[in-house]
């Protein structure tokens, strides 16, 4: 089935055309000079590293940004590289947005440090996990765990980066879950008010979904997360063999690609496929057909929007996503019978060993050892061993890999009960 590519009209083309010869300035673009940090003293902008380049270099060069590499998008269980990491994700979500950005006239080094930075606190084994963490959090506690809300922590706390406000609070304010058919942005002026909106993400979990971006730049991020995921997460589906590849065309990353991806020659999924709609079913019309509809009805303005039509399409698409991959039994079942009780393990195990300040256990050795090495660099911060335990052990949970989180399960428990089996590349010719 040949893919359907929308185009902006004629119209707006001429209309940006013009607009660029004119030298037109979006007067919603936010500022270099508008820059707000928490130490104005340091991370002066200069000609060579502006002020939302450093945010981006700062997130590129932390501590935890190369765990992306190894962290759940969607699928946990597979030995396979064509199946997308969280690495792949935060970099699709720059480029997407970078486009439509560069075409609004926005300010594309502080879309890329929101975009770039928005997954750095998420956990091992994606959404599930954090799903997990944030139940043994708030048993202990009362408070709740939300990725986002922590890789502002994380960049803000516990390596203290003097990341500015304006990309922290698009990090903040990324959730991908939330559709909107329009978004605007809605002014943040300092950190106190940053840090009741963090604050009163842990204490209640509701206000998670009332977070709403202070920048058009962060809107377009939160839009995208969206954008990238839906197309991306169906072709890995389709490498999972978890939905059928002929129902609704072979697939596709560009019009130039015309192979399937290795390994798709054995169907488990009993024909589950995808329903074409306005915005198409493949991922390269998913995210042309979303960017040109969002470019066509939001240039010129302080706000985005989604036509109606387009709008609807994306939410049934998303809800498709939803029935036959992110609540597809194949996946959940694992992670409900062999993630879930690792991570309960794995979290009183841990709390107990600090509580008991055991300074030789893994939580000393592996994580208090290597935030306080790293913490010297970023100013004069207290030991972070002086942390309330609950959340030095989330922190820590949360910074692992997916590869690392089960090898610590093997090392903390010898011969546990739980373990998991990885599908590789050849199960389909056994």
């Amino acid at each position: 089935m040949p893919l359907k590519y929308q185009s902006l009209s004629p119209e707006l083309q001429q209309r940006i055309l013009a607009d660029r010869t004119d030298h037109w300035d979006n007067p919603c673009r936010t500022r270099d000079e508008d820059v707000i940090r928490r130490d104005p003293h340091r991370d002066k902008a200069n000609l060579w590293r502006p002020a939302f380049v450093r945010d981006v270099e700062k997130i590129m060069h932390s501590p935890f940004y190369n765990r992306y590499a190894d962290k759940t998008q969607v699928f946990s269980f597979y030995r396979n590289d064509d199946i997308s990491r969280r690495a792949l994700h935060v970099q699709l979500v720059s480029r997407i947005a970078r486009n439509i950005g560069a075409v609004l006239g926005l300010n594309q080094d502080l879309i890329e440090a929101i975009a770039l930075g928005h997954d750095i606190g998420h956990t091992p084994f994606g959404h599930a996990g954090e799903r997990f963490l944030s139940d043994l959090y708030q048993e202990n506690t009362g408070r709740y765990f939300n990725h986002n809300v922590h890789s502002v922590r994380v960049l803000d706390q516990l390596f203290a980066r003097n990341i500015s406000l304006q990309t922290l609070n698009g990090i903040l304010c990324h959730n991908g879950e939330f559709e909107l058919k329009e978004y605007r942005p809605k002014q943040m002026n300092d950190f106190k008010e940053l840090d009741h909106a963090v604050e009163s993400c842990y204490s209640d979990k509701e206000n998670i979904g009332a977070l709403v971006p202070s920048t058009l730049e962060a809107c377009v991020v939160r839009i995208c997360d969206m954008v990238a995921y839906l197309g991306k997460d169906r072709q890995d589906a389709r490498r999972a063999r978890l939905i059928d590849d002929a129902a609704s065309g072979a697939e596709r990353e560009d019009p130039g690609d015309t192979e399937n991806s290795r390994g798709n020659r054995k169907n488990p999924s009993g024909g589950l496929h995808f329903t074409p709609g306005t915005i198409g079913g493949e991922n390269a019309e998913i995210i042309n057909n979303l960017v040109v509809n969002i470019l066509e009805n939001s240039y010129g303005k302080d706000f985005l929007l989604l036509s109606g039509e387009h709008f609807k399409a994306l939410k049934t698409a998303k809800k498709e996503n939803y029935e036959m991959i992110y609540r597809n039994p194949r996946i959940n079942d694992v992670y409900d019978n062999e993630i879930r009780p690792m991570f309960h393990d794995i979290y009183y195990r841990l709390l107990h060993d600090l509580l008991d300040r055991r300074k030789d256990s893994v939580i000393y050795r592996h994580h208090i050892s290597f935030i306080n090495d790293n913490r010297k660099y970023y100013g004069d911060l207290p030991p972070y061993e002086e942390e309330e335990p609950n959340q030095i052990v989330v922190d820590y949970i949360a910074s692992m890999t997916d590869d690392y989180f089960i090898d610590l399960y093997n090392f903390l428990f010898p011969g546990g009960t739980h373990e998991i089996k990885y599908v590789s590349y050849f199960d389909d010719m056994r």
